[in-house]
């Protein structure tokens, strides 16, 4: 019985120790927030000790939000505090899974960073190019499939991943060795100058959100000049935008960011009323009805040149931004294994694709500029 009395006080002492443990008061942070205009899908917090990126985007409908903390070395967190992952900064060796990071990377000057890549074919920068041929970035699988024991061997500081449903079993395993995993939403956002101002997201990992912003403020002004230049002329031309895959014509809904772009640049897209930011999914009938006099004709999909388009269906000859030479794609302009430029730079130039649509709409404003991603179909 005393052996008992004796446990059962060693419990409640235990316990209670524990309580008093958890409730003990946490050193006052105060808390500073790094602004960010136009992404709507995260968030950077500064406290005294550390700082916090919140994802609120992670992908389309998540109904959860991620919070990461980033210390510095022998930087504490608040016991109260919980976070999805823990991240040392600045980070010095980092995997990231999207092209669409490479590029803030760059401008960042952190590729060094830079161990593992899935399907290094897809990557078309020059710089980092370099960096793969010297044996510098490591192949790491497919997004879908990467590969566990390779991640391990590099043992990065971070592994920055995307995804469209949170189900990744990879991720989950990588946490479970002490790799921590963070997810990028670049991809969610819906405005141009949305997507390009992730290069804060990188900034803070590496300790360098001045230059991030400083970057990011000159792409801001650099767009809404050229925005302003196209707002001064009268003429609007009309477009149309997209390709049939099989019998579905798919084209950019009214809210989308390729929308956006011909919207900025003073142009009449003429699907501009529909609702969404993501793909319109059309039958040929109904495109070529309200399509066919379009003026231009931007965004043919993987469409190259006219004689694919005609090979592919006569009925694209009836257009008449067909029959006035007036096709512009983003599709042609490749890097050294294969890469789209287009879809690697873009989100996170779009001054440069601004200028390129007004350049295609407006020629005699831009008239020294040359196309960056565009070109058009011979």
């Amino acid at each position: 019985m005393q052996k008992m009395y004796y446990l059962l006080s060693f419990l409640f002492l235990f316990l209670s120790c524990k309580e008093v443990q958890k409730s003990d008061p946490v050193v006052s942070e105060t808390k500073t927030s790094i602004e960010i205009t136009h992404a709507k899908g995260f968030k950077i917090n500064t406290f005294d000790t550390y700082k916090t990126i919140t994802l609120t985007n992670p992908w389309p409908g998540a109904e959860k939000e991620f919070t990461y903390a980033l210390i510095s070395e022998n930087t504490k967190l608040p016991t109260s505090e919980t976070f999805d992952a823990v991240v040392q900064i600045p980070v010095k060796k980092i995997v990231v899974t999207s092209t669409t990071h490479i590029p803030s990377l760059e401008m960042l000057g952190t590729s060094e960073a830079l161990v593992g890549f899935p399907n290094l074919n897809y990557i078309s920068s020059e710089a980092t190019r370099k960096r793969i041929d010297a044996g510098l970035v490591t192949e790491i699988g497919k997004n879908e499939d990467l590969n566990t024991e390779t991640l391990i061997d590099l043992s990065p500081d971070l592994v920055v991943g995307f995804a469209i449903d949170g189900n990744n079993s990879t991720f989950s395993t990588l946490q479970k060795t002490g790799i921590p995993v963070m997810y990028n939403g670049d991809w969610t956002e819906t405005s141009p100058l949305g997507k390009a101002e992730w290069i804060k997201f990188f900034g803070v990992l590496f300790g360098k959100e001045k230059e991030a912003d400083s970057i990011f403020n000159a792409i801001e002004t650099d767009y809404y000049k050229t925005k302003e230049l196209a707002s001064q002329t009268q003429v609007k031309p009309t477009v149309l935008s997209g390709a049939m895959y099989k019998d579905v014509w798919y084209l950019p809904q009214g809210d989308s960011w390729a929308a956006q772009f011909i919207a900025d640049a003073n142009g009449d897209y003429l699907w501009k009323d529909s609702e969404g930011t993501g793909s319109l999914s059309l039958n040929l009938e109904s495109v070529l009805e309200k399509g066919q006099h379009a003026q231009y004709w931007i965004g043919t999909s993987q469409f190259t040149t006219k004689q694919q388009l005609e090979e592919t269906h006569s009925v694209y000859s009836k257009f008449d931004a067909f029959k006035n030479d007036k096709l512009y794609g983003s599709t042609n302009k490749k890097g050294a294994t294969g890469g789209l430029i287009y879809y690697e730079l873009a989100p996170n130039r779009p001054d440069l694709v601004l200028k390129d649509i007004v350049k295609i709409l407006h020629p005699e404003l831009l008239p020294d500029d040359e196309l960056y991603f565009f070109t058009h179909l011979e």
